[in-house]
C-alpha cells in the first residue's frame, strides 16, 4: 500500500473493501477516509452498508461499466473512494482500476473475501480448496475442478446460482454432491444450509451467496483427467477428431505456455483447442472451422469442457485468418493442403511460436515434406495400433499413420 507517489502527493484514488458488517468491520483509517472523501463510487449495497460515514456525494455503478471508469478518471487529483466487497483484487473492481490508474496514484485497503470468509466458516483450508467465481460468467466454468473428494468454493451471481449448480452436478454425474450455501456472510443476515446436488431443495436464497461443494462422483461420472488426451467418447464429433493418443503428443508439441494463445486451424471437434486451454486457465484458443455444423459442435464442445471463452470462427483458412490477433502457437489439422494455408499460418505466428500439422493423407502428408524440406524442424511418425477381435481371438488393429510436422519461427 502506497501513501505517497513518486511525486510527493498523496493517492487520490482509495479503494475499500467492505464487509456485510459495515462500519463495524471498517479500521480507523478507511472510515476516516469514507468520511472525508467529496466522492464516494460503489454498489448501492455498498453505500447502504457505508451510508453513516458518507458526507461527500454517491456515485452508484452504471452500465456499461466503462461509464463509471470514465466518472473516476475524470476526478484524478481530487480524492476518490472506491467502495468494493470484501478483497477489491480478487475478482473485484480493484483489478479493473489498475488498468487505468498507476498503483502509486491508489491505495487499497482490503476486506475478508468471501472466499476467506466461507473457509473460515467450514474450517476448510483454503490453499487445499478450489475457488472460482461463477459471478457474471458462465457456469460451466466449475467443470474442470470436478473430481472426487475435492472441495471447491464458487461465488455465484444470485439467488439462482445454487440451483444451477445443483442441477449441473447431478446432470454431469455428480448428484450426491453436498451443497453448502453461505448467505451473507459476515453480517446480521448470514446464514448457511446444506443440500444434497441431486435432492436440492433449498429456497428463498439470498442474493449474495457463496457455494461450497464437496464433490462426490457417481458411475459415469464426467471427470476431465488432468493429463492432455482425454477419452474420444467425452467429445461430441462426427468422426473428424484427433483421436486420444494422437491429441496428446499434439498438445505436448505445442507446448502450451502461460497467457498463450493457439490458432487451431480445421479445428473439426475442437478438441486440441480445447486440451490446450485446459492446460492452464491463462490460456485461449481460436478454433477456425469452414463447416457451420462442426462449428457449433465445437461452442458445444467447449461449454462442455469447462472452457466456454474458446472463440470459435466460422469460415476457410487463409481467408478466415485475416485480422486475428497474433497466435503463439498453431496447430493445422485439417484443411492444410488447401492452397497457402501454411503460408499465411507461418506469416502470422509469432517470433519463437510453434507450429503443428497432422497429415493422414498422402496429399497433406506431401505438403509437411515439403515444408520440412523447406523450413527445417521436425517429422515424427506416429503409428498406433489397438487390440481387436479377430474371428473367435486377438490381434492388432492399426489405425492410419499420422505424420507430424513441427517447427518454431527463429
Amino acid at each position: 500500500m502506497a501513501d505517497v507517489s513518486p511525486a510527493g502527493n498523496p493517492p487520490w484514488l482509495t479503494i475499500i473493501g467492505i464487509g456485510e458488517d459495515g462500519p463495524e468491520g471498517l479500521g480507523e483509517e478507511a472510515r476516516r477516509l469514507i468520511a472525508g472523501a467529496p466522492a464516494v463510487f460503489g454498489g448501492a449495497r455498498h453505500h447502504a452498508l457505508a451510508a453513516p460515514l458518507i458526507s461527500g456525494e454517491t456515485f452508484a455503478w452504471q452500465s456499461p461499466f466503462e461509464r463509471s471508469i470514465e466518472a473516476i478518471l475524470a476526478r484524478r487529483g481530487t480524492p476518490v473512494v472506491v467502495l468494493a466487497s470484501g478483497d477489491p483484487f480478487l475478482y473485484g473492481v480493484g483489478a479493473t482500476l489498475s488498468r487505468h490508474v498507476a498503483v502509486d496514484e491508489m491505495r487499497t485497503i482490503p476486506a475478508p473475501s468471501a472466499f476467506s470468509l466461507a473457509a473460515s466458516c467450514l474450517g476448510w483450508p483454503l490453499q487445499d480448496v478450489a475457488t472460482i467465481s461463477l459471478h457474471g460468467r458462465p457456469i460451466d466454468l466449475i467443470r474442470p475442478h470436478l473430481h472426487p473428494r475435492r472441495r471447491i468454493i464458487a461465488l455465484t451471481s444470485d439467488e439462482n446460482g445454487p440451483r444451477a449448480l445443483a442441477n449441473l452436478l447431478a446432470t454431469d454425474g455428480f448428484g450426491q454432491s453436498q451443497l453448502t450455501v453461505l448467505e451473507a456472510l459476515g453480517g446480521a443476515r448470514e446464514r448457511r444450509r446444506n443440500a444434497i446436488a441431486a435432492d436440492f431443495d433449498l429456497t428463498d436464497i439470498d442474493s449474495l451467496n457463496v457455494c461450497a461443494l464437496q464433490i462426490a462422483a457417481g458411475e459415469g461420472a464426467r471427470i476431465l483427467s488432468f493429463a492432455a488426451g482425454l477419452e474420444d467418447g467425452l467429445f461430441e464429433h462426427d468422426g473428424q477428431i484427433t483421436k486420444r493418443e494422437i491429441r496428446a503428443m499434439t498438445v505436448s508439441a505445442l507446448a502450451p505456455r502461460h497467457g498463450q494463445l493457439l490458432w487451431d486451424i480445421g479445428a473439426g471437434s475442437g478438441s486440441i483447442g480445447i486440451e490446450w486451454m485446459l492446460a492452464d486457465p491463462s490460456l485461449k484458443t481460436i478454433a477456425v472451422e469452414q463447416s457451420s455444423e462442426r462449428a457449433a459442435r465445437i461452442a458445444r464442445n467447449a461449454s462442455a469442457f469447462g472452457v466456454p471463452h474458446l472463440a470459435v470462427v466460422e469460415g476457410a483458412a487463409p481467408g478466415a485468418l485475416a485480422g486475428l490477433p497474433e497466435p503463439d502457437a498453431i496447430f493445422i489439422g485439417g484443411g492444410g493442403s488447401e492452397p497457402n494455408v501454411i503460408d499465411a499460418a507461418t506469416a502470422a505466428l509469432k517470433r519463437g511460436g510453434r507450429l503443428v500439422a497432422n497429415a493422414v493423407t498422402l496429399e497433406m502428408e506431401a505438403v509437411l515434406l515439403s515444408e520440412h524440406a523447406k523450413r527445417g524442424g521436425s517429422l515424427t511418425r506416429i503409428e498406433i495400433a489397438r487390440a481387436g477381435a479377430i474371428g473367435g481371438m486377438s490381434g492388432w488393429r492399426p489405425a492410419m499413420p499420422v505424420t507430424q510436422w513441427c517447427w518454431t519461427k527463429g
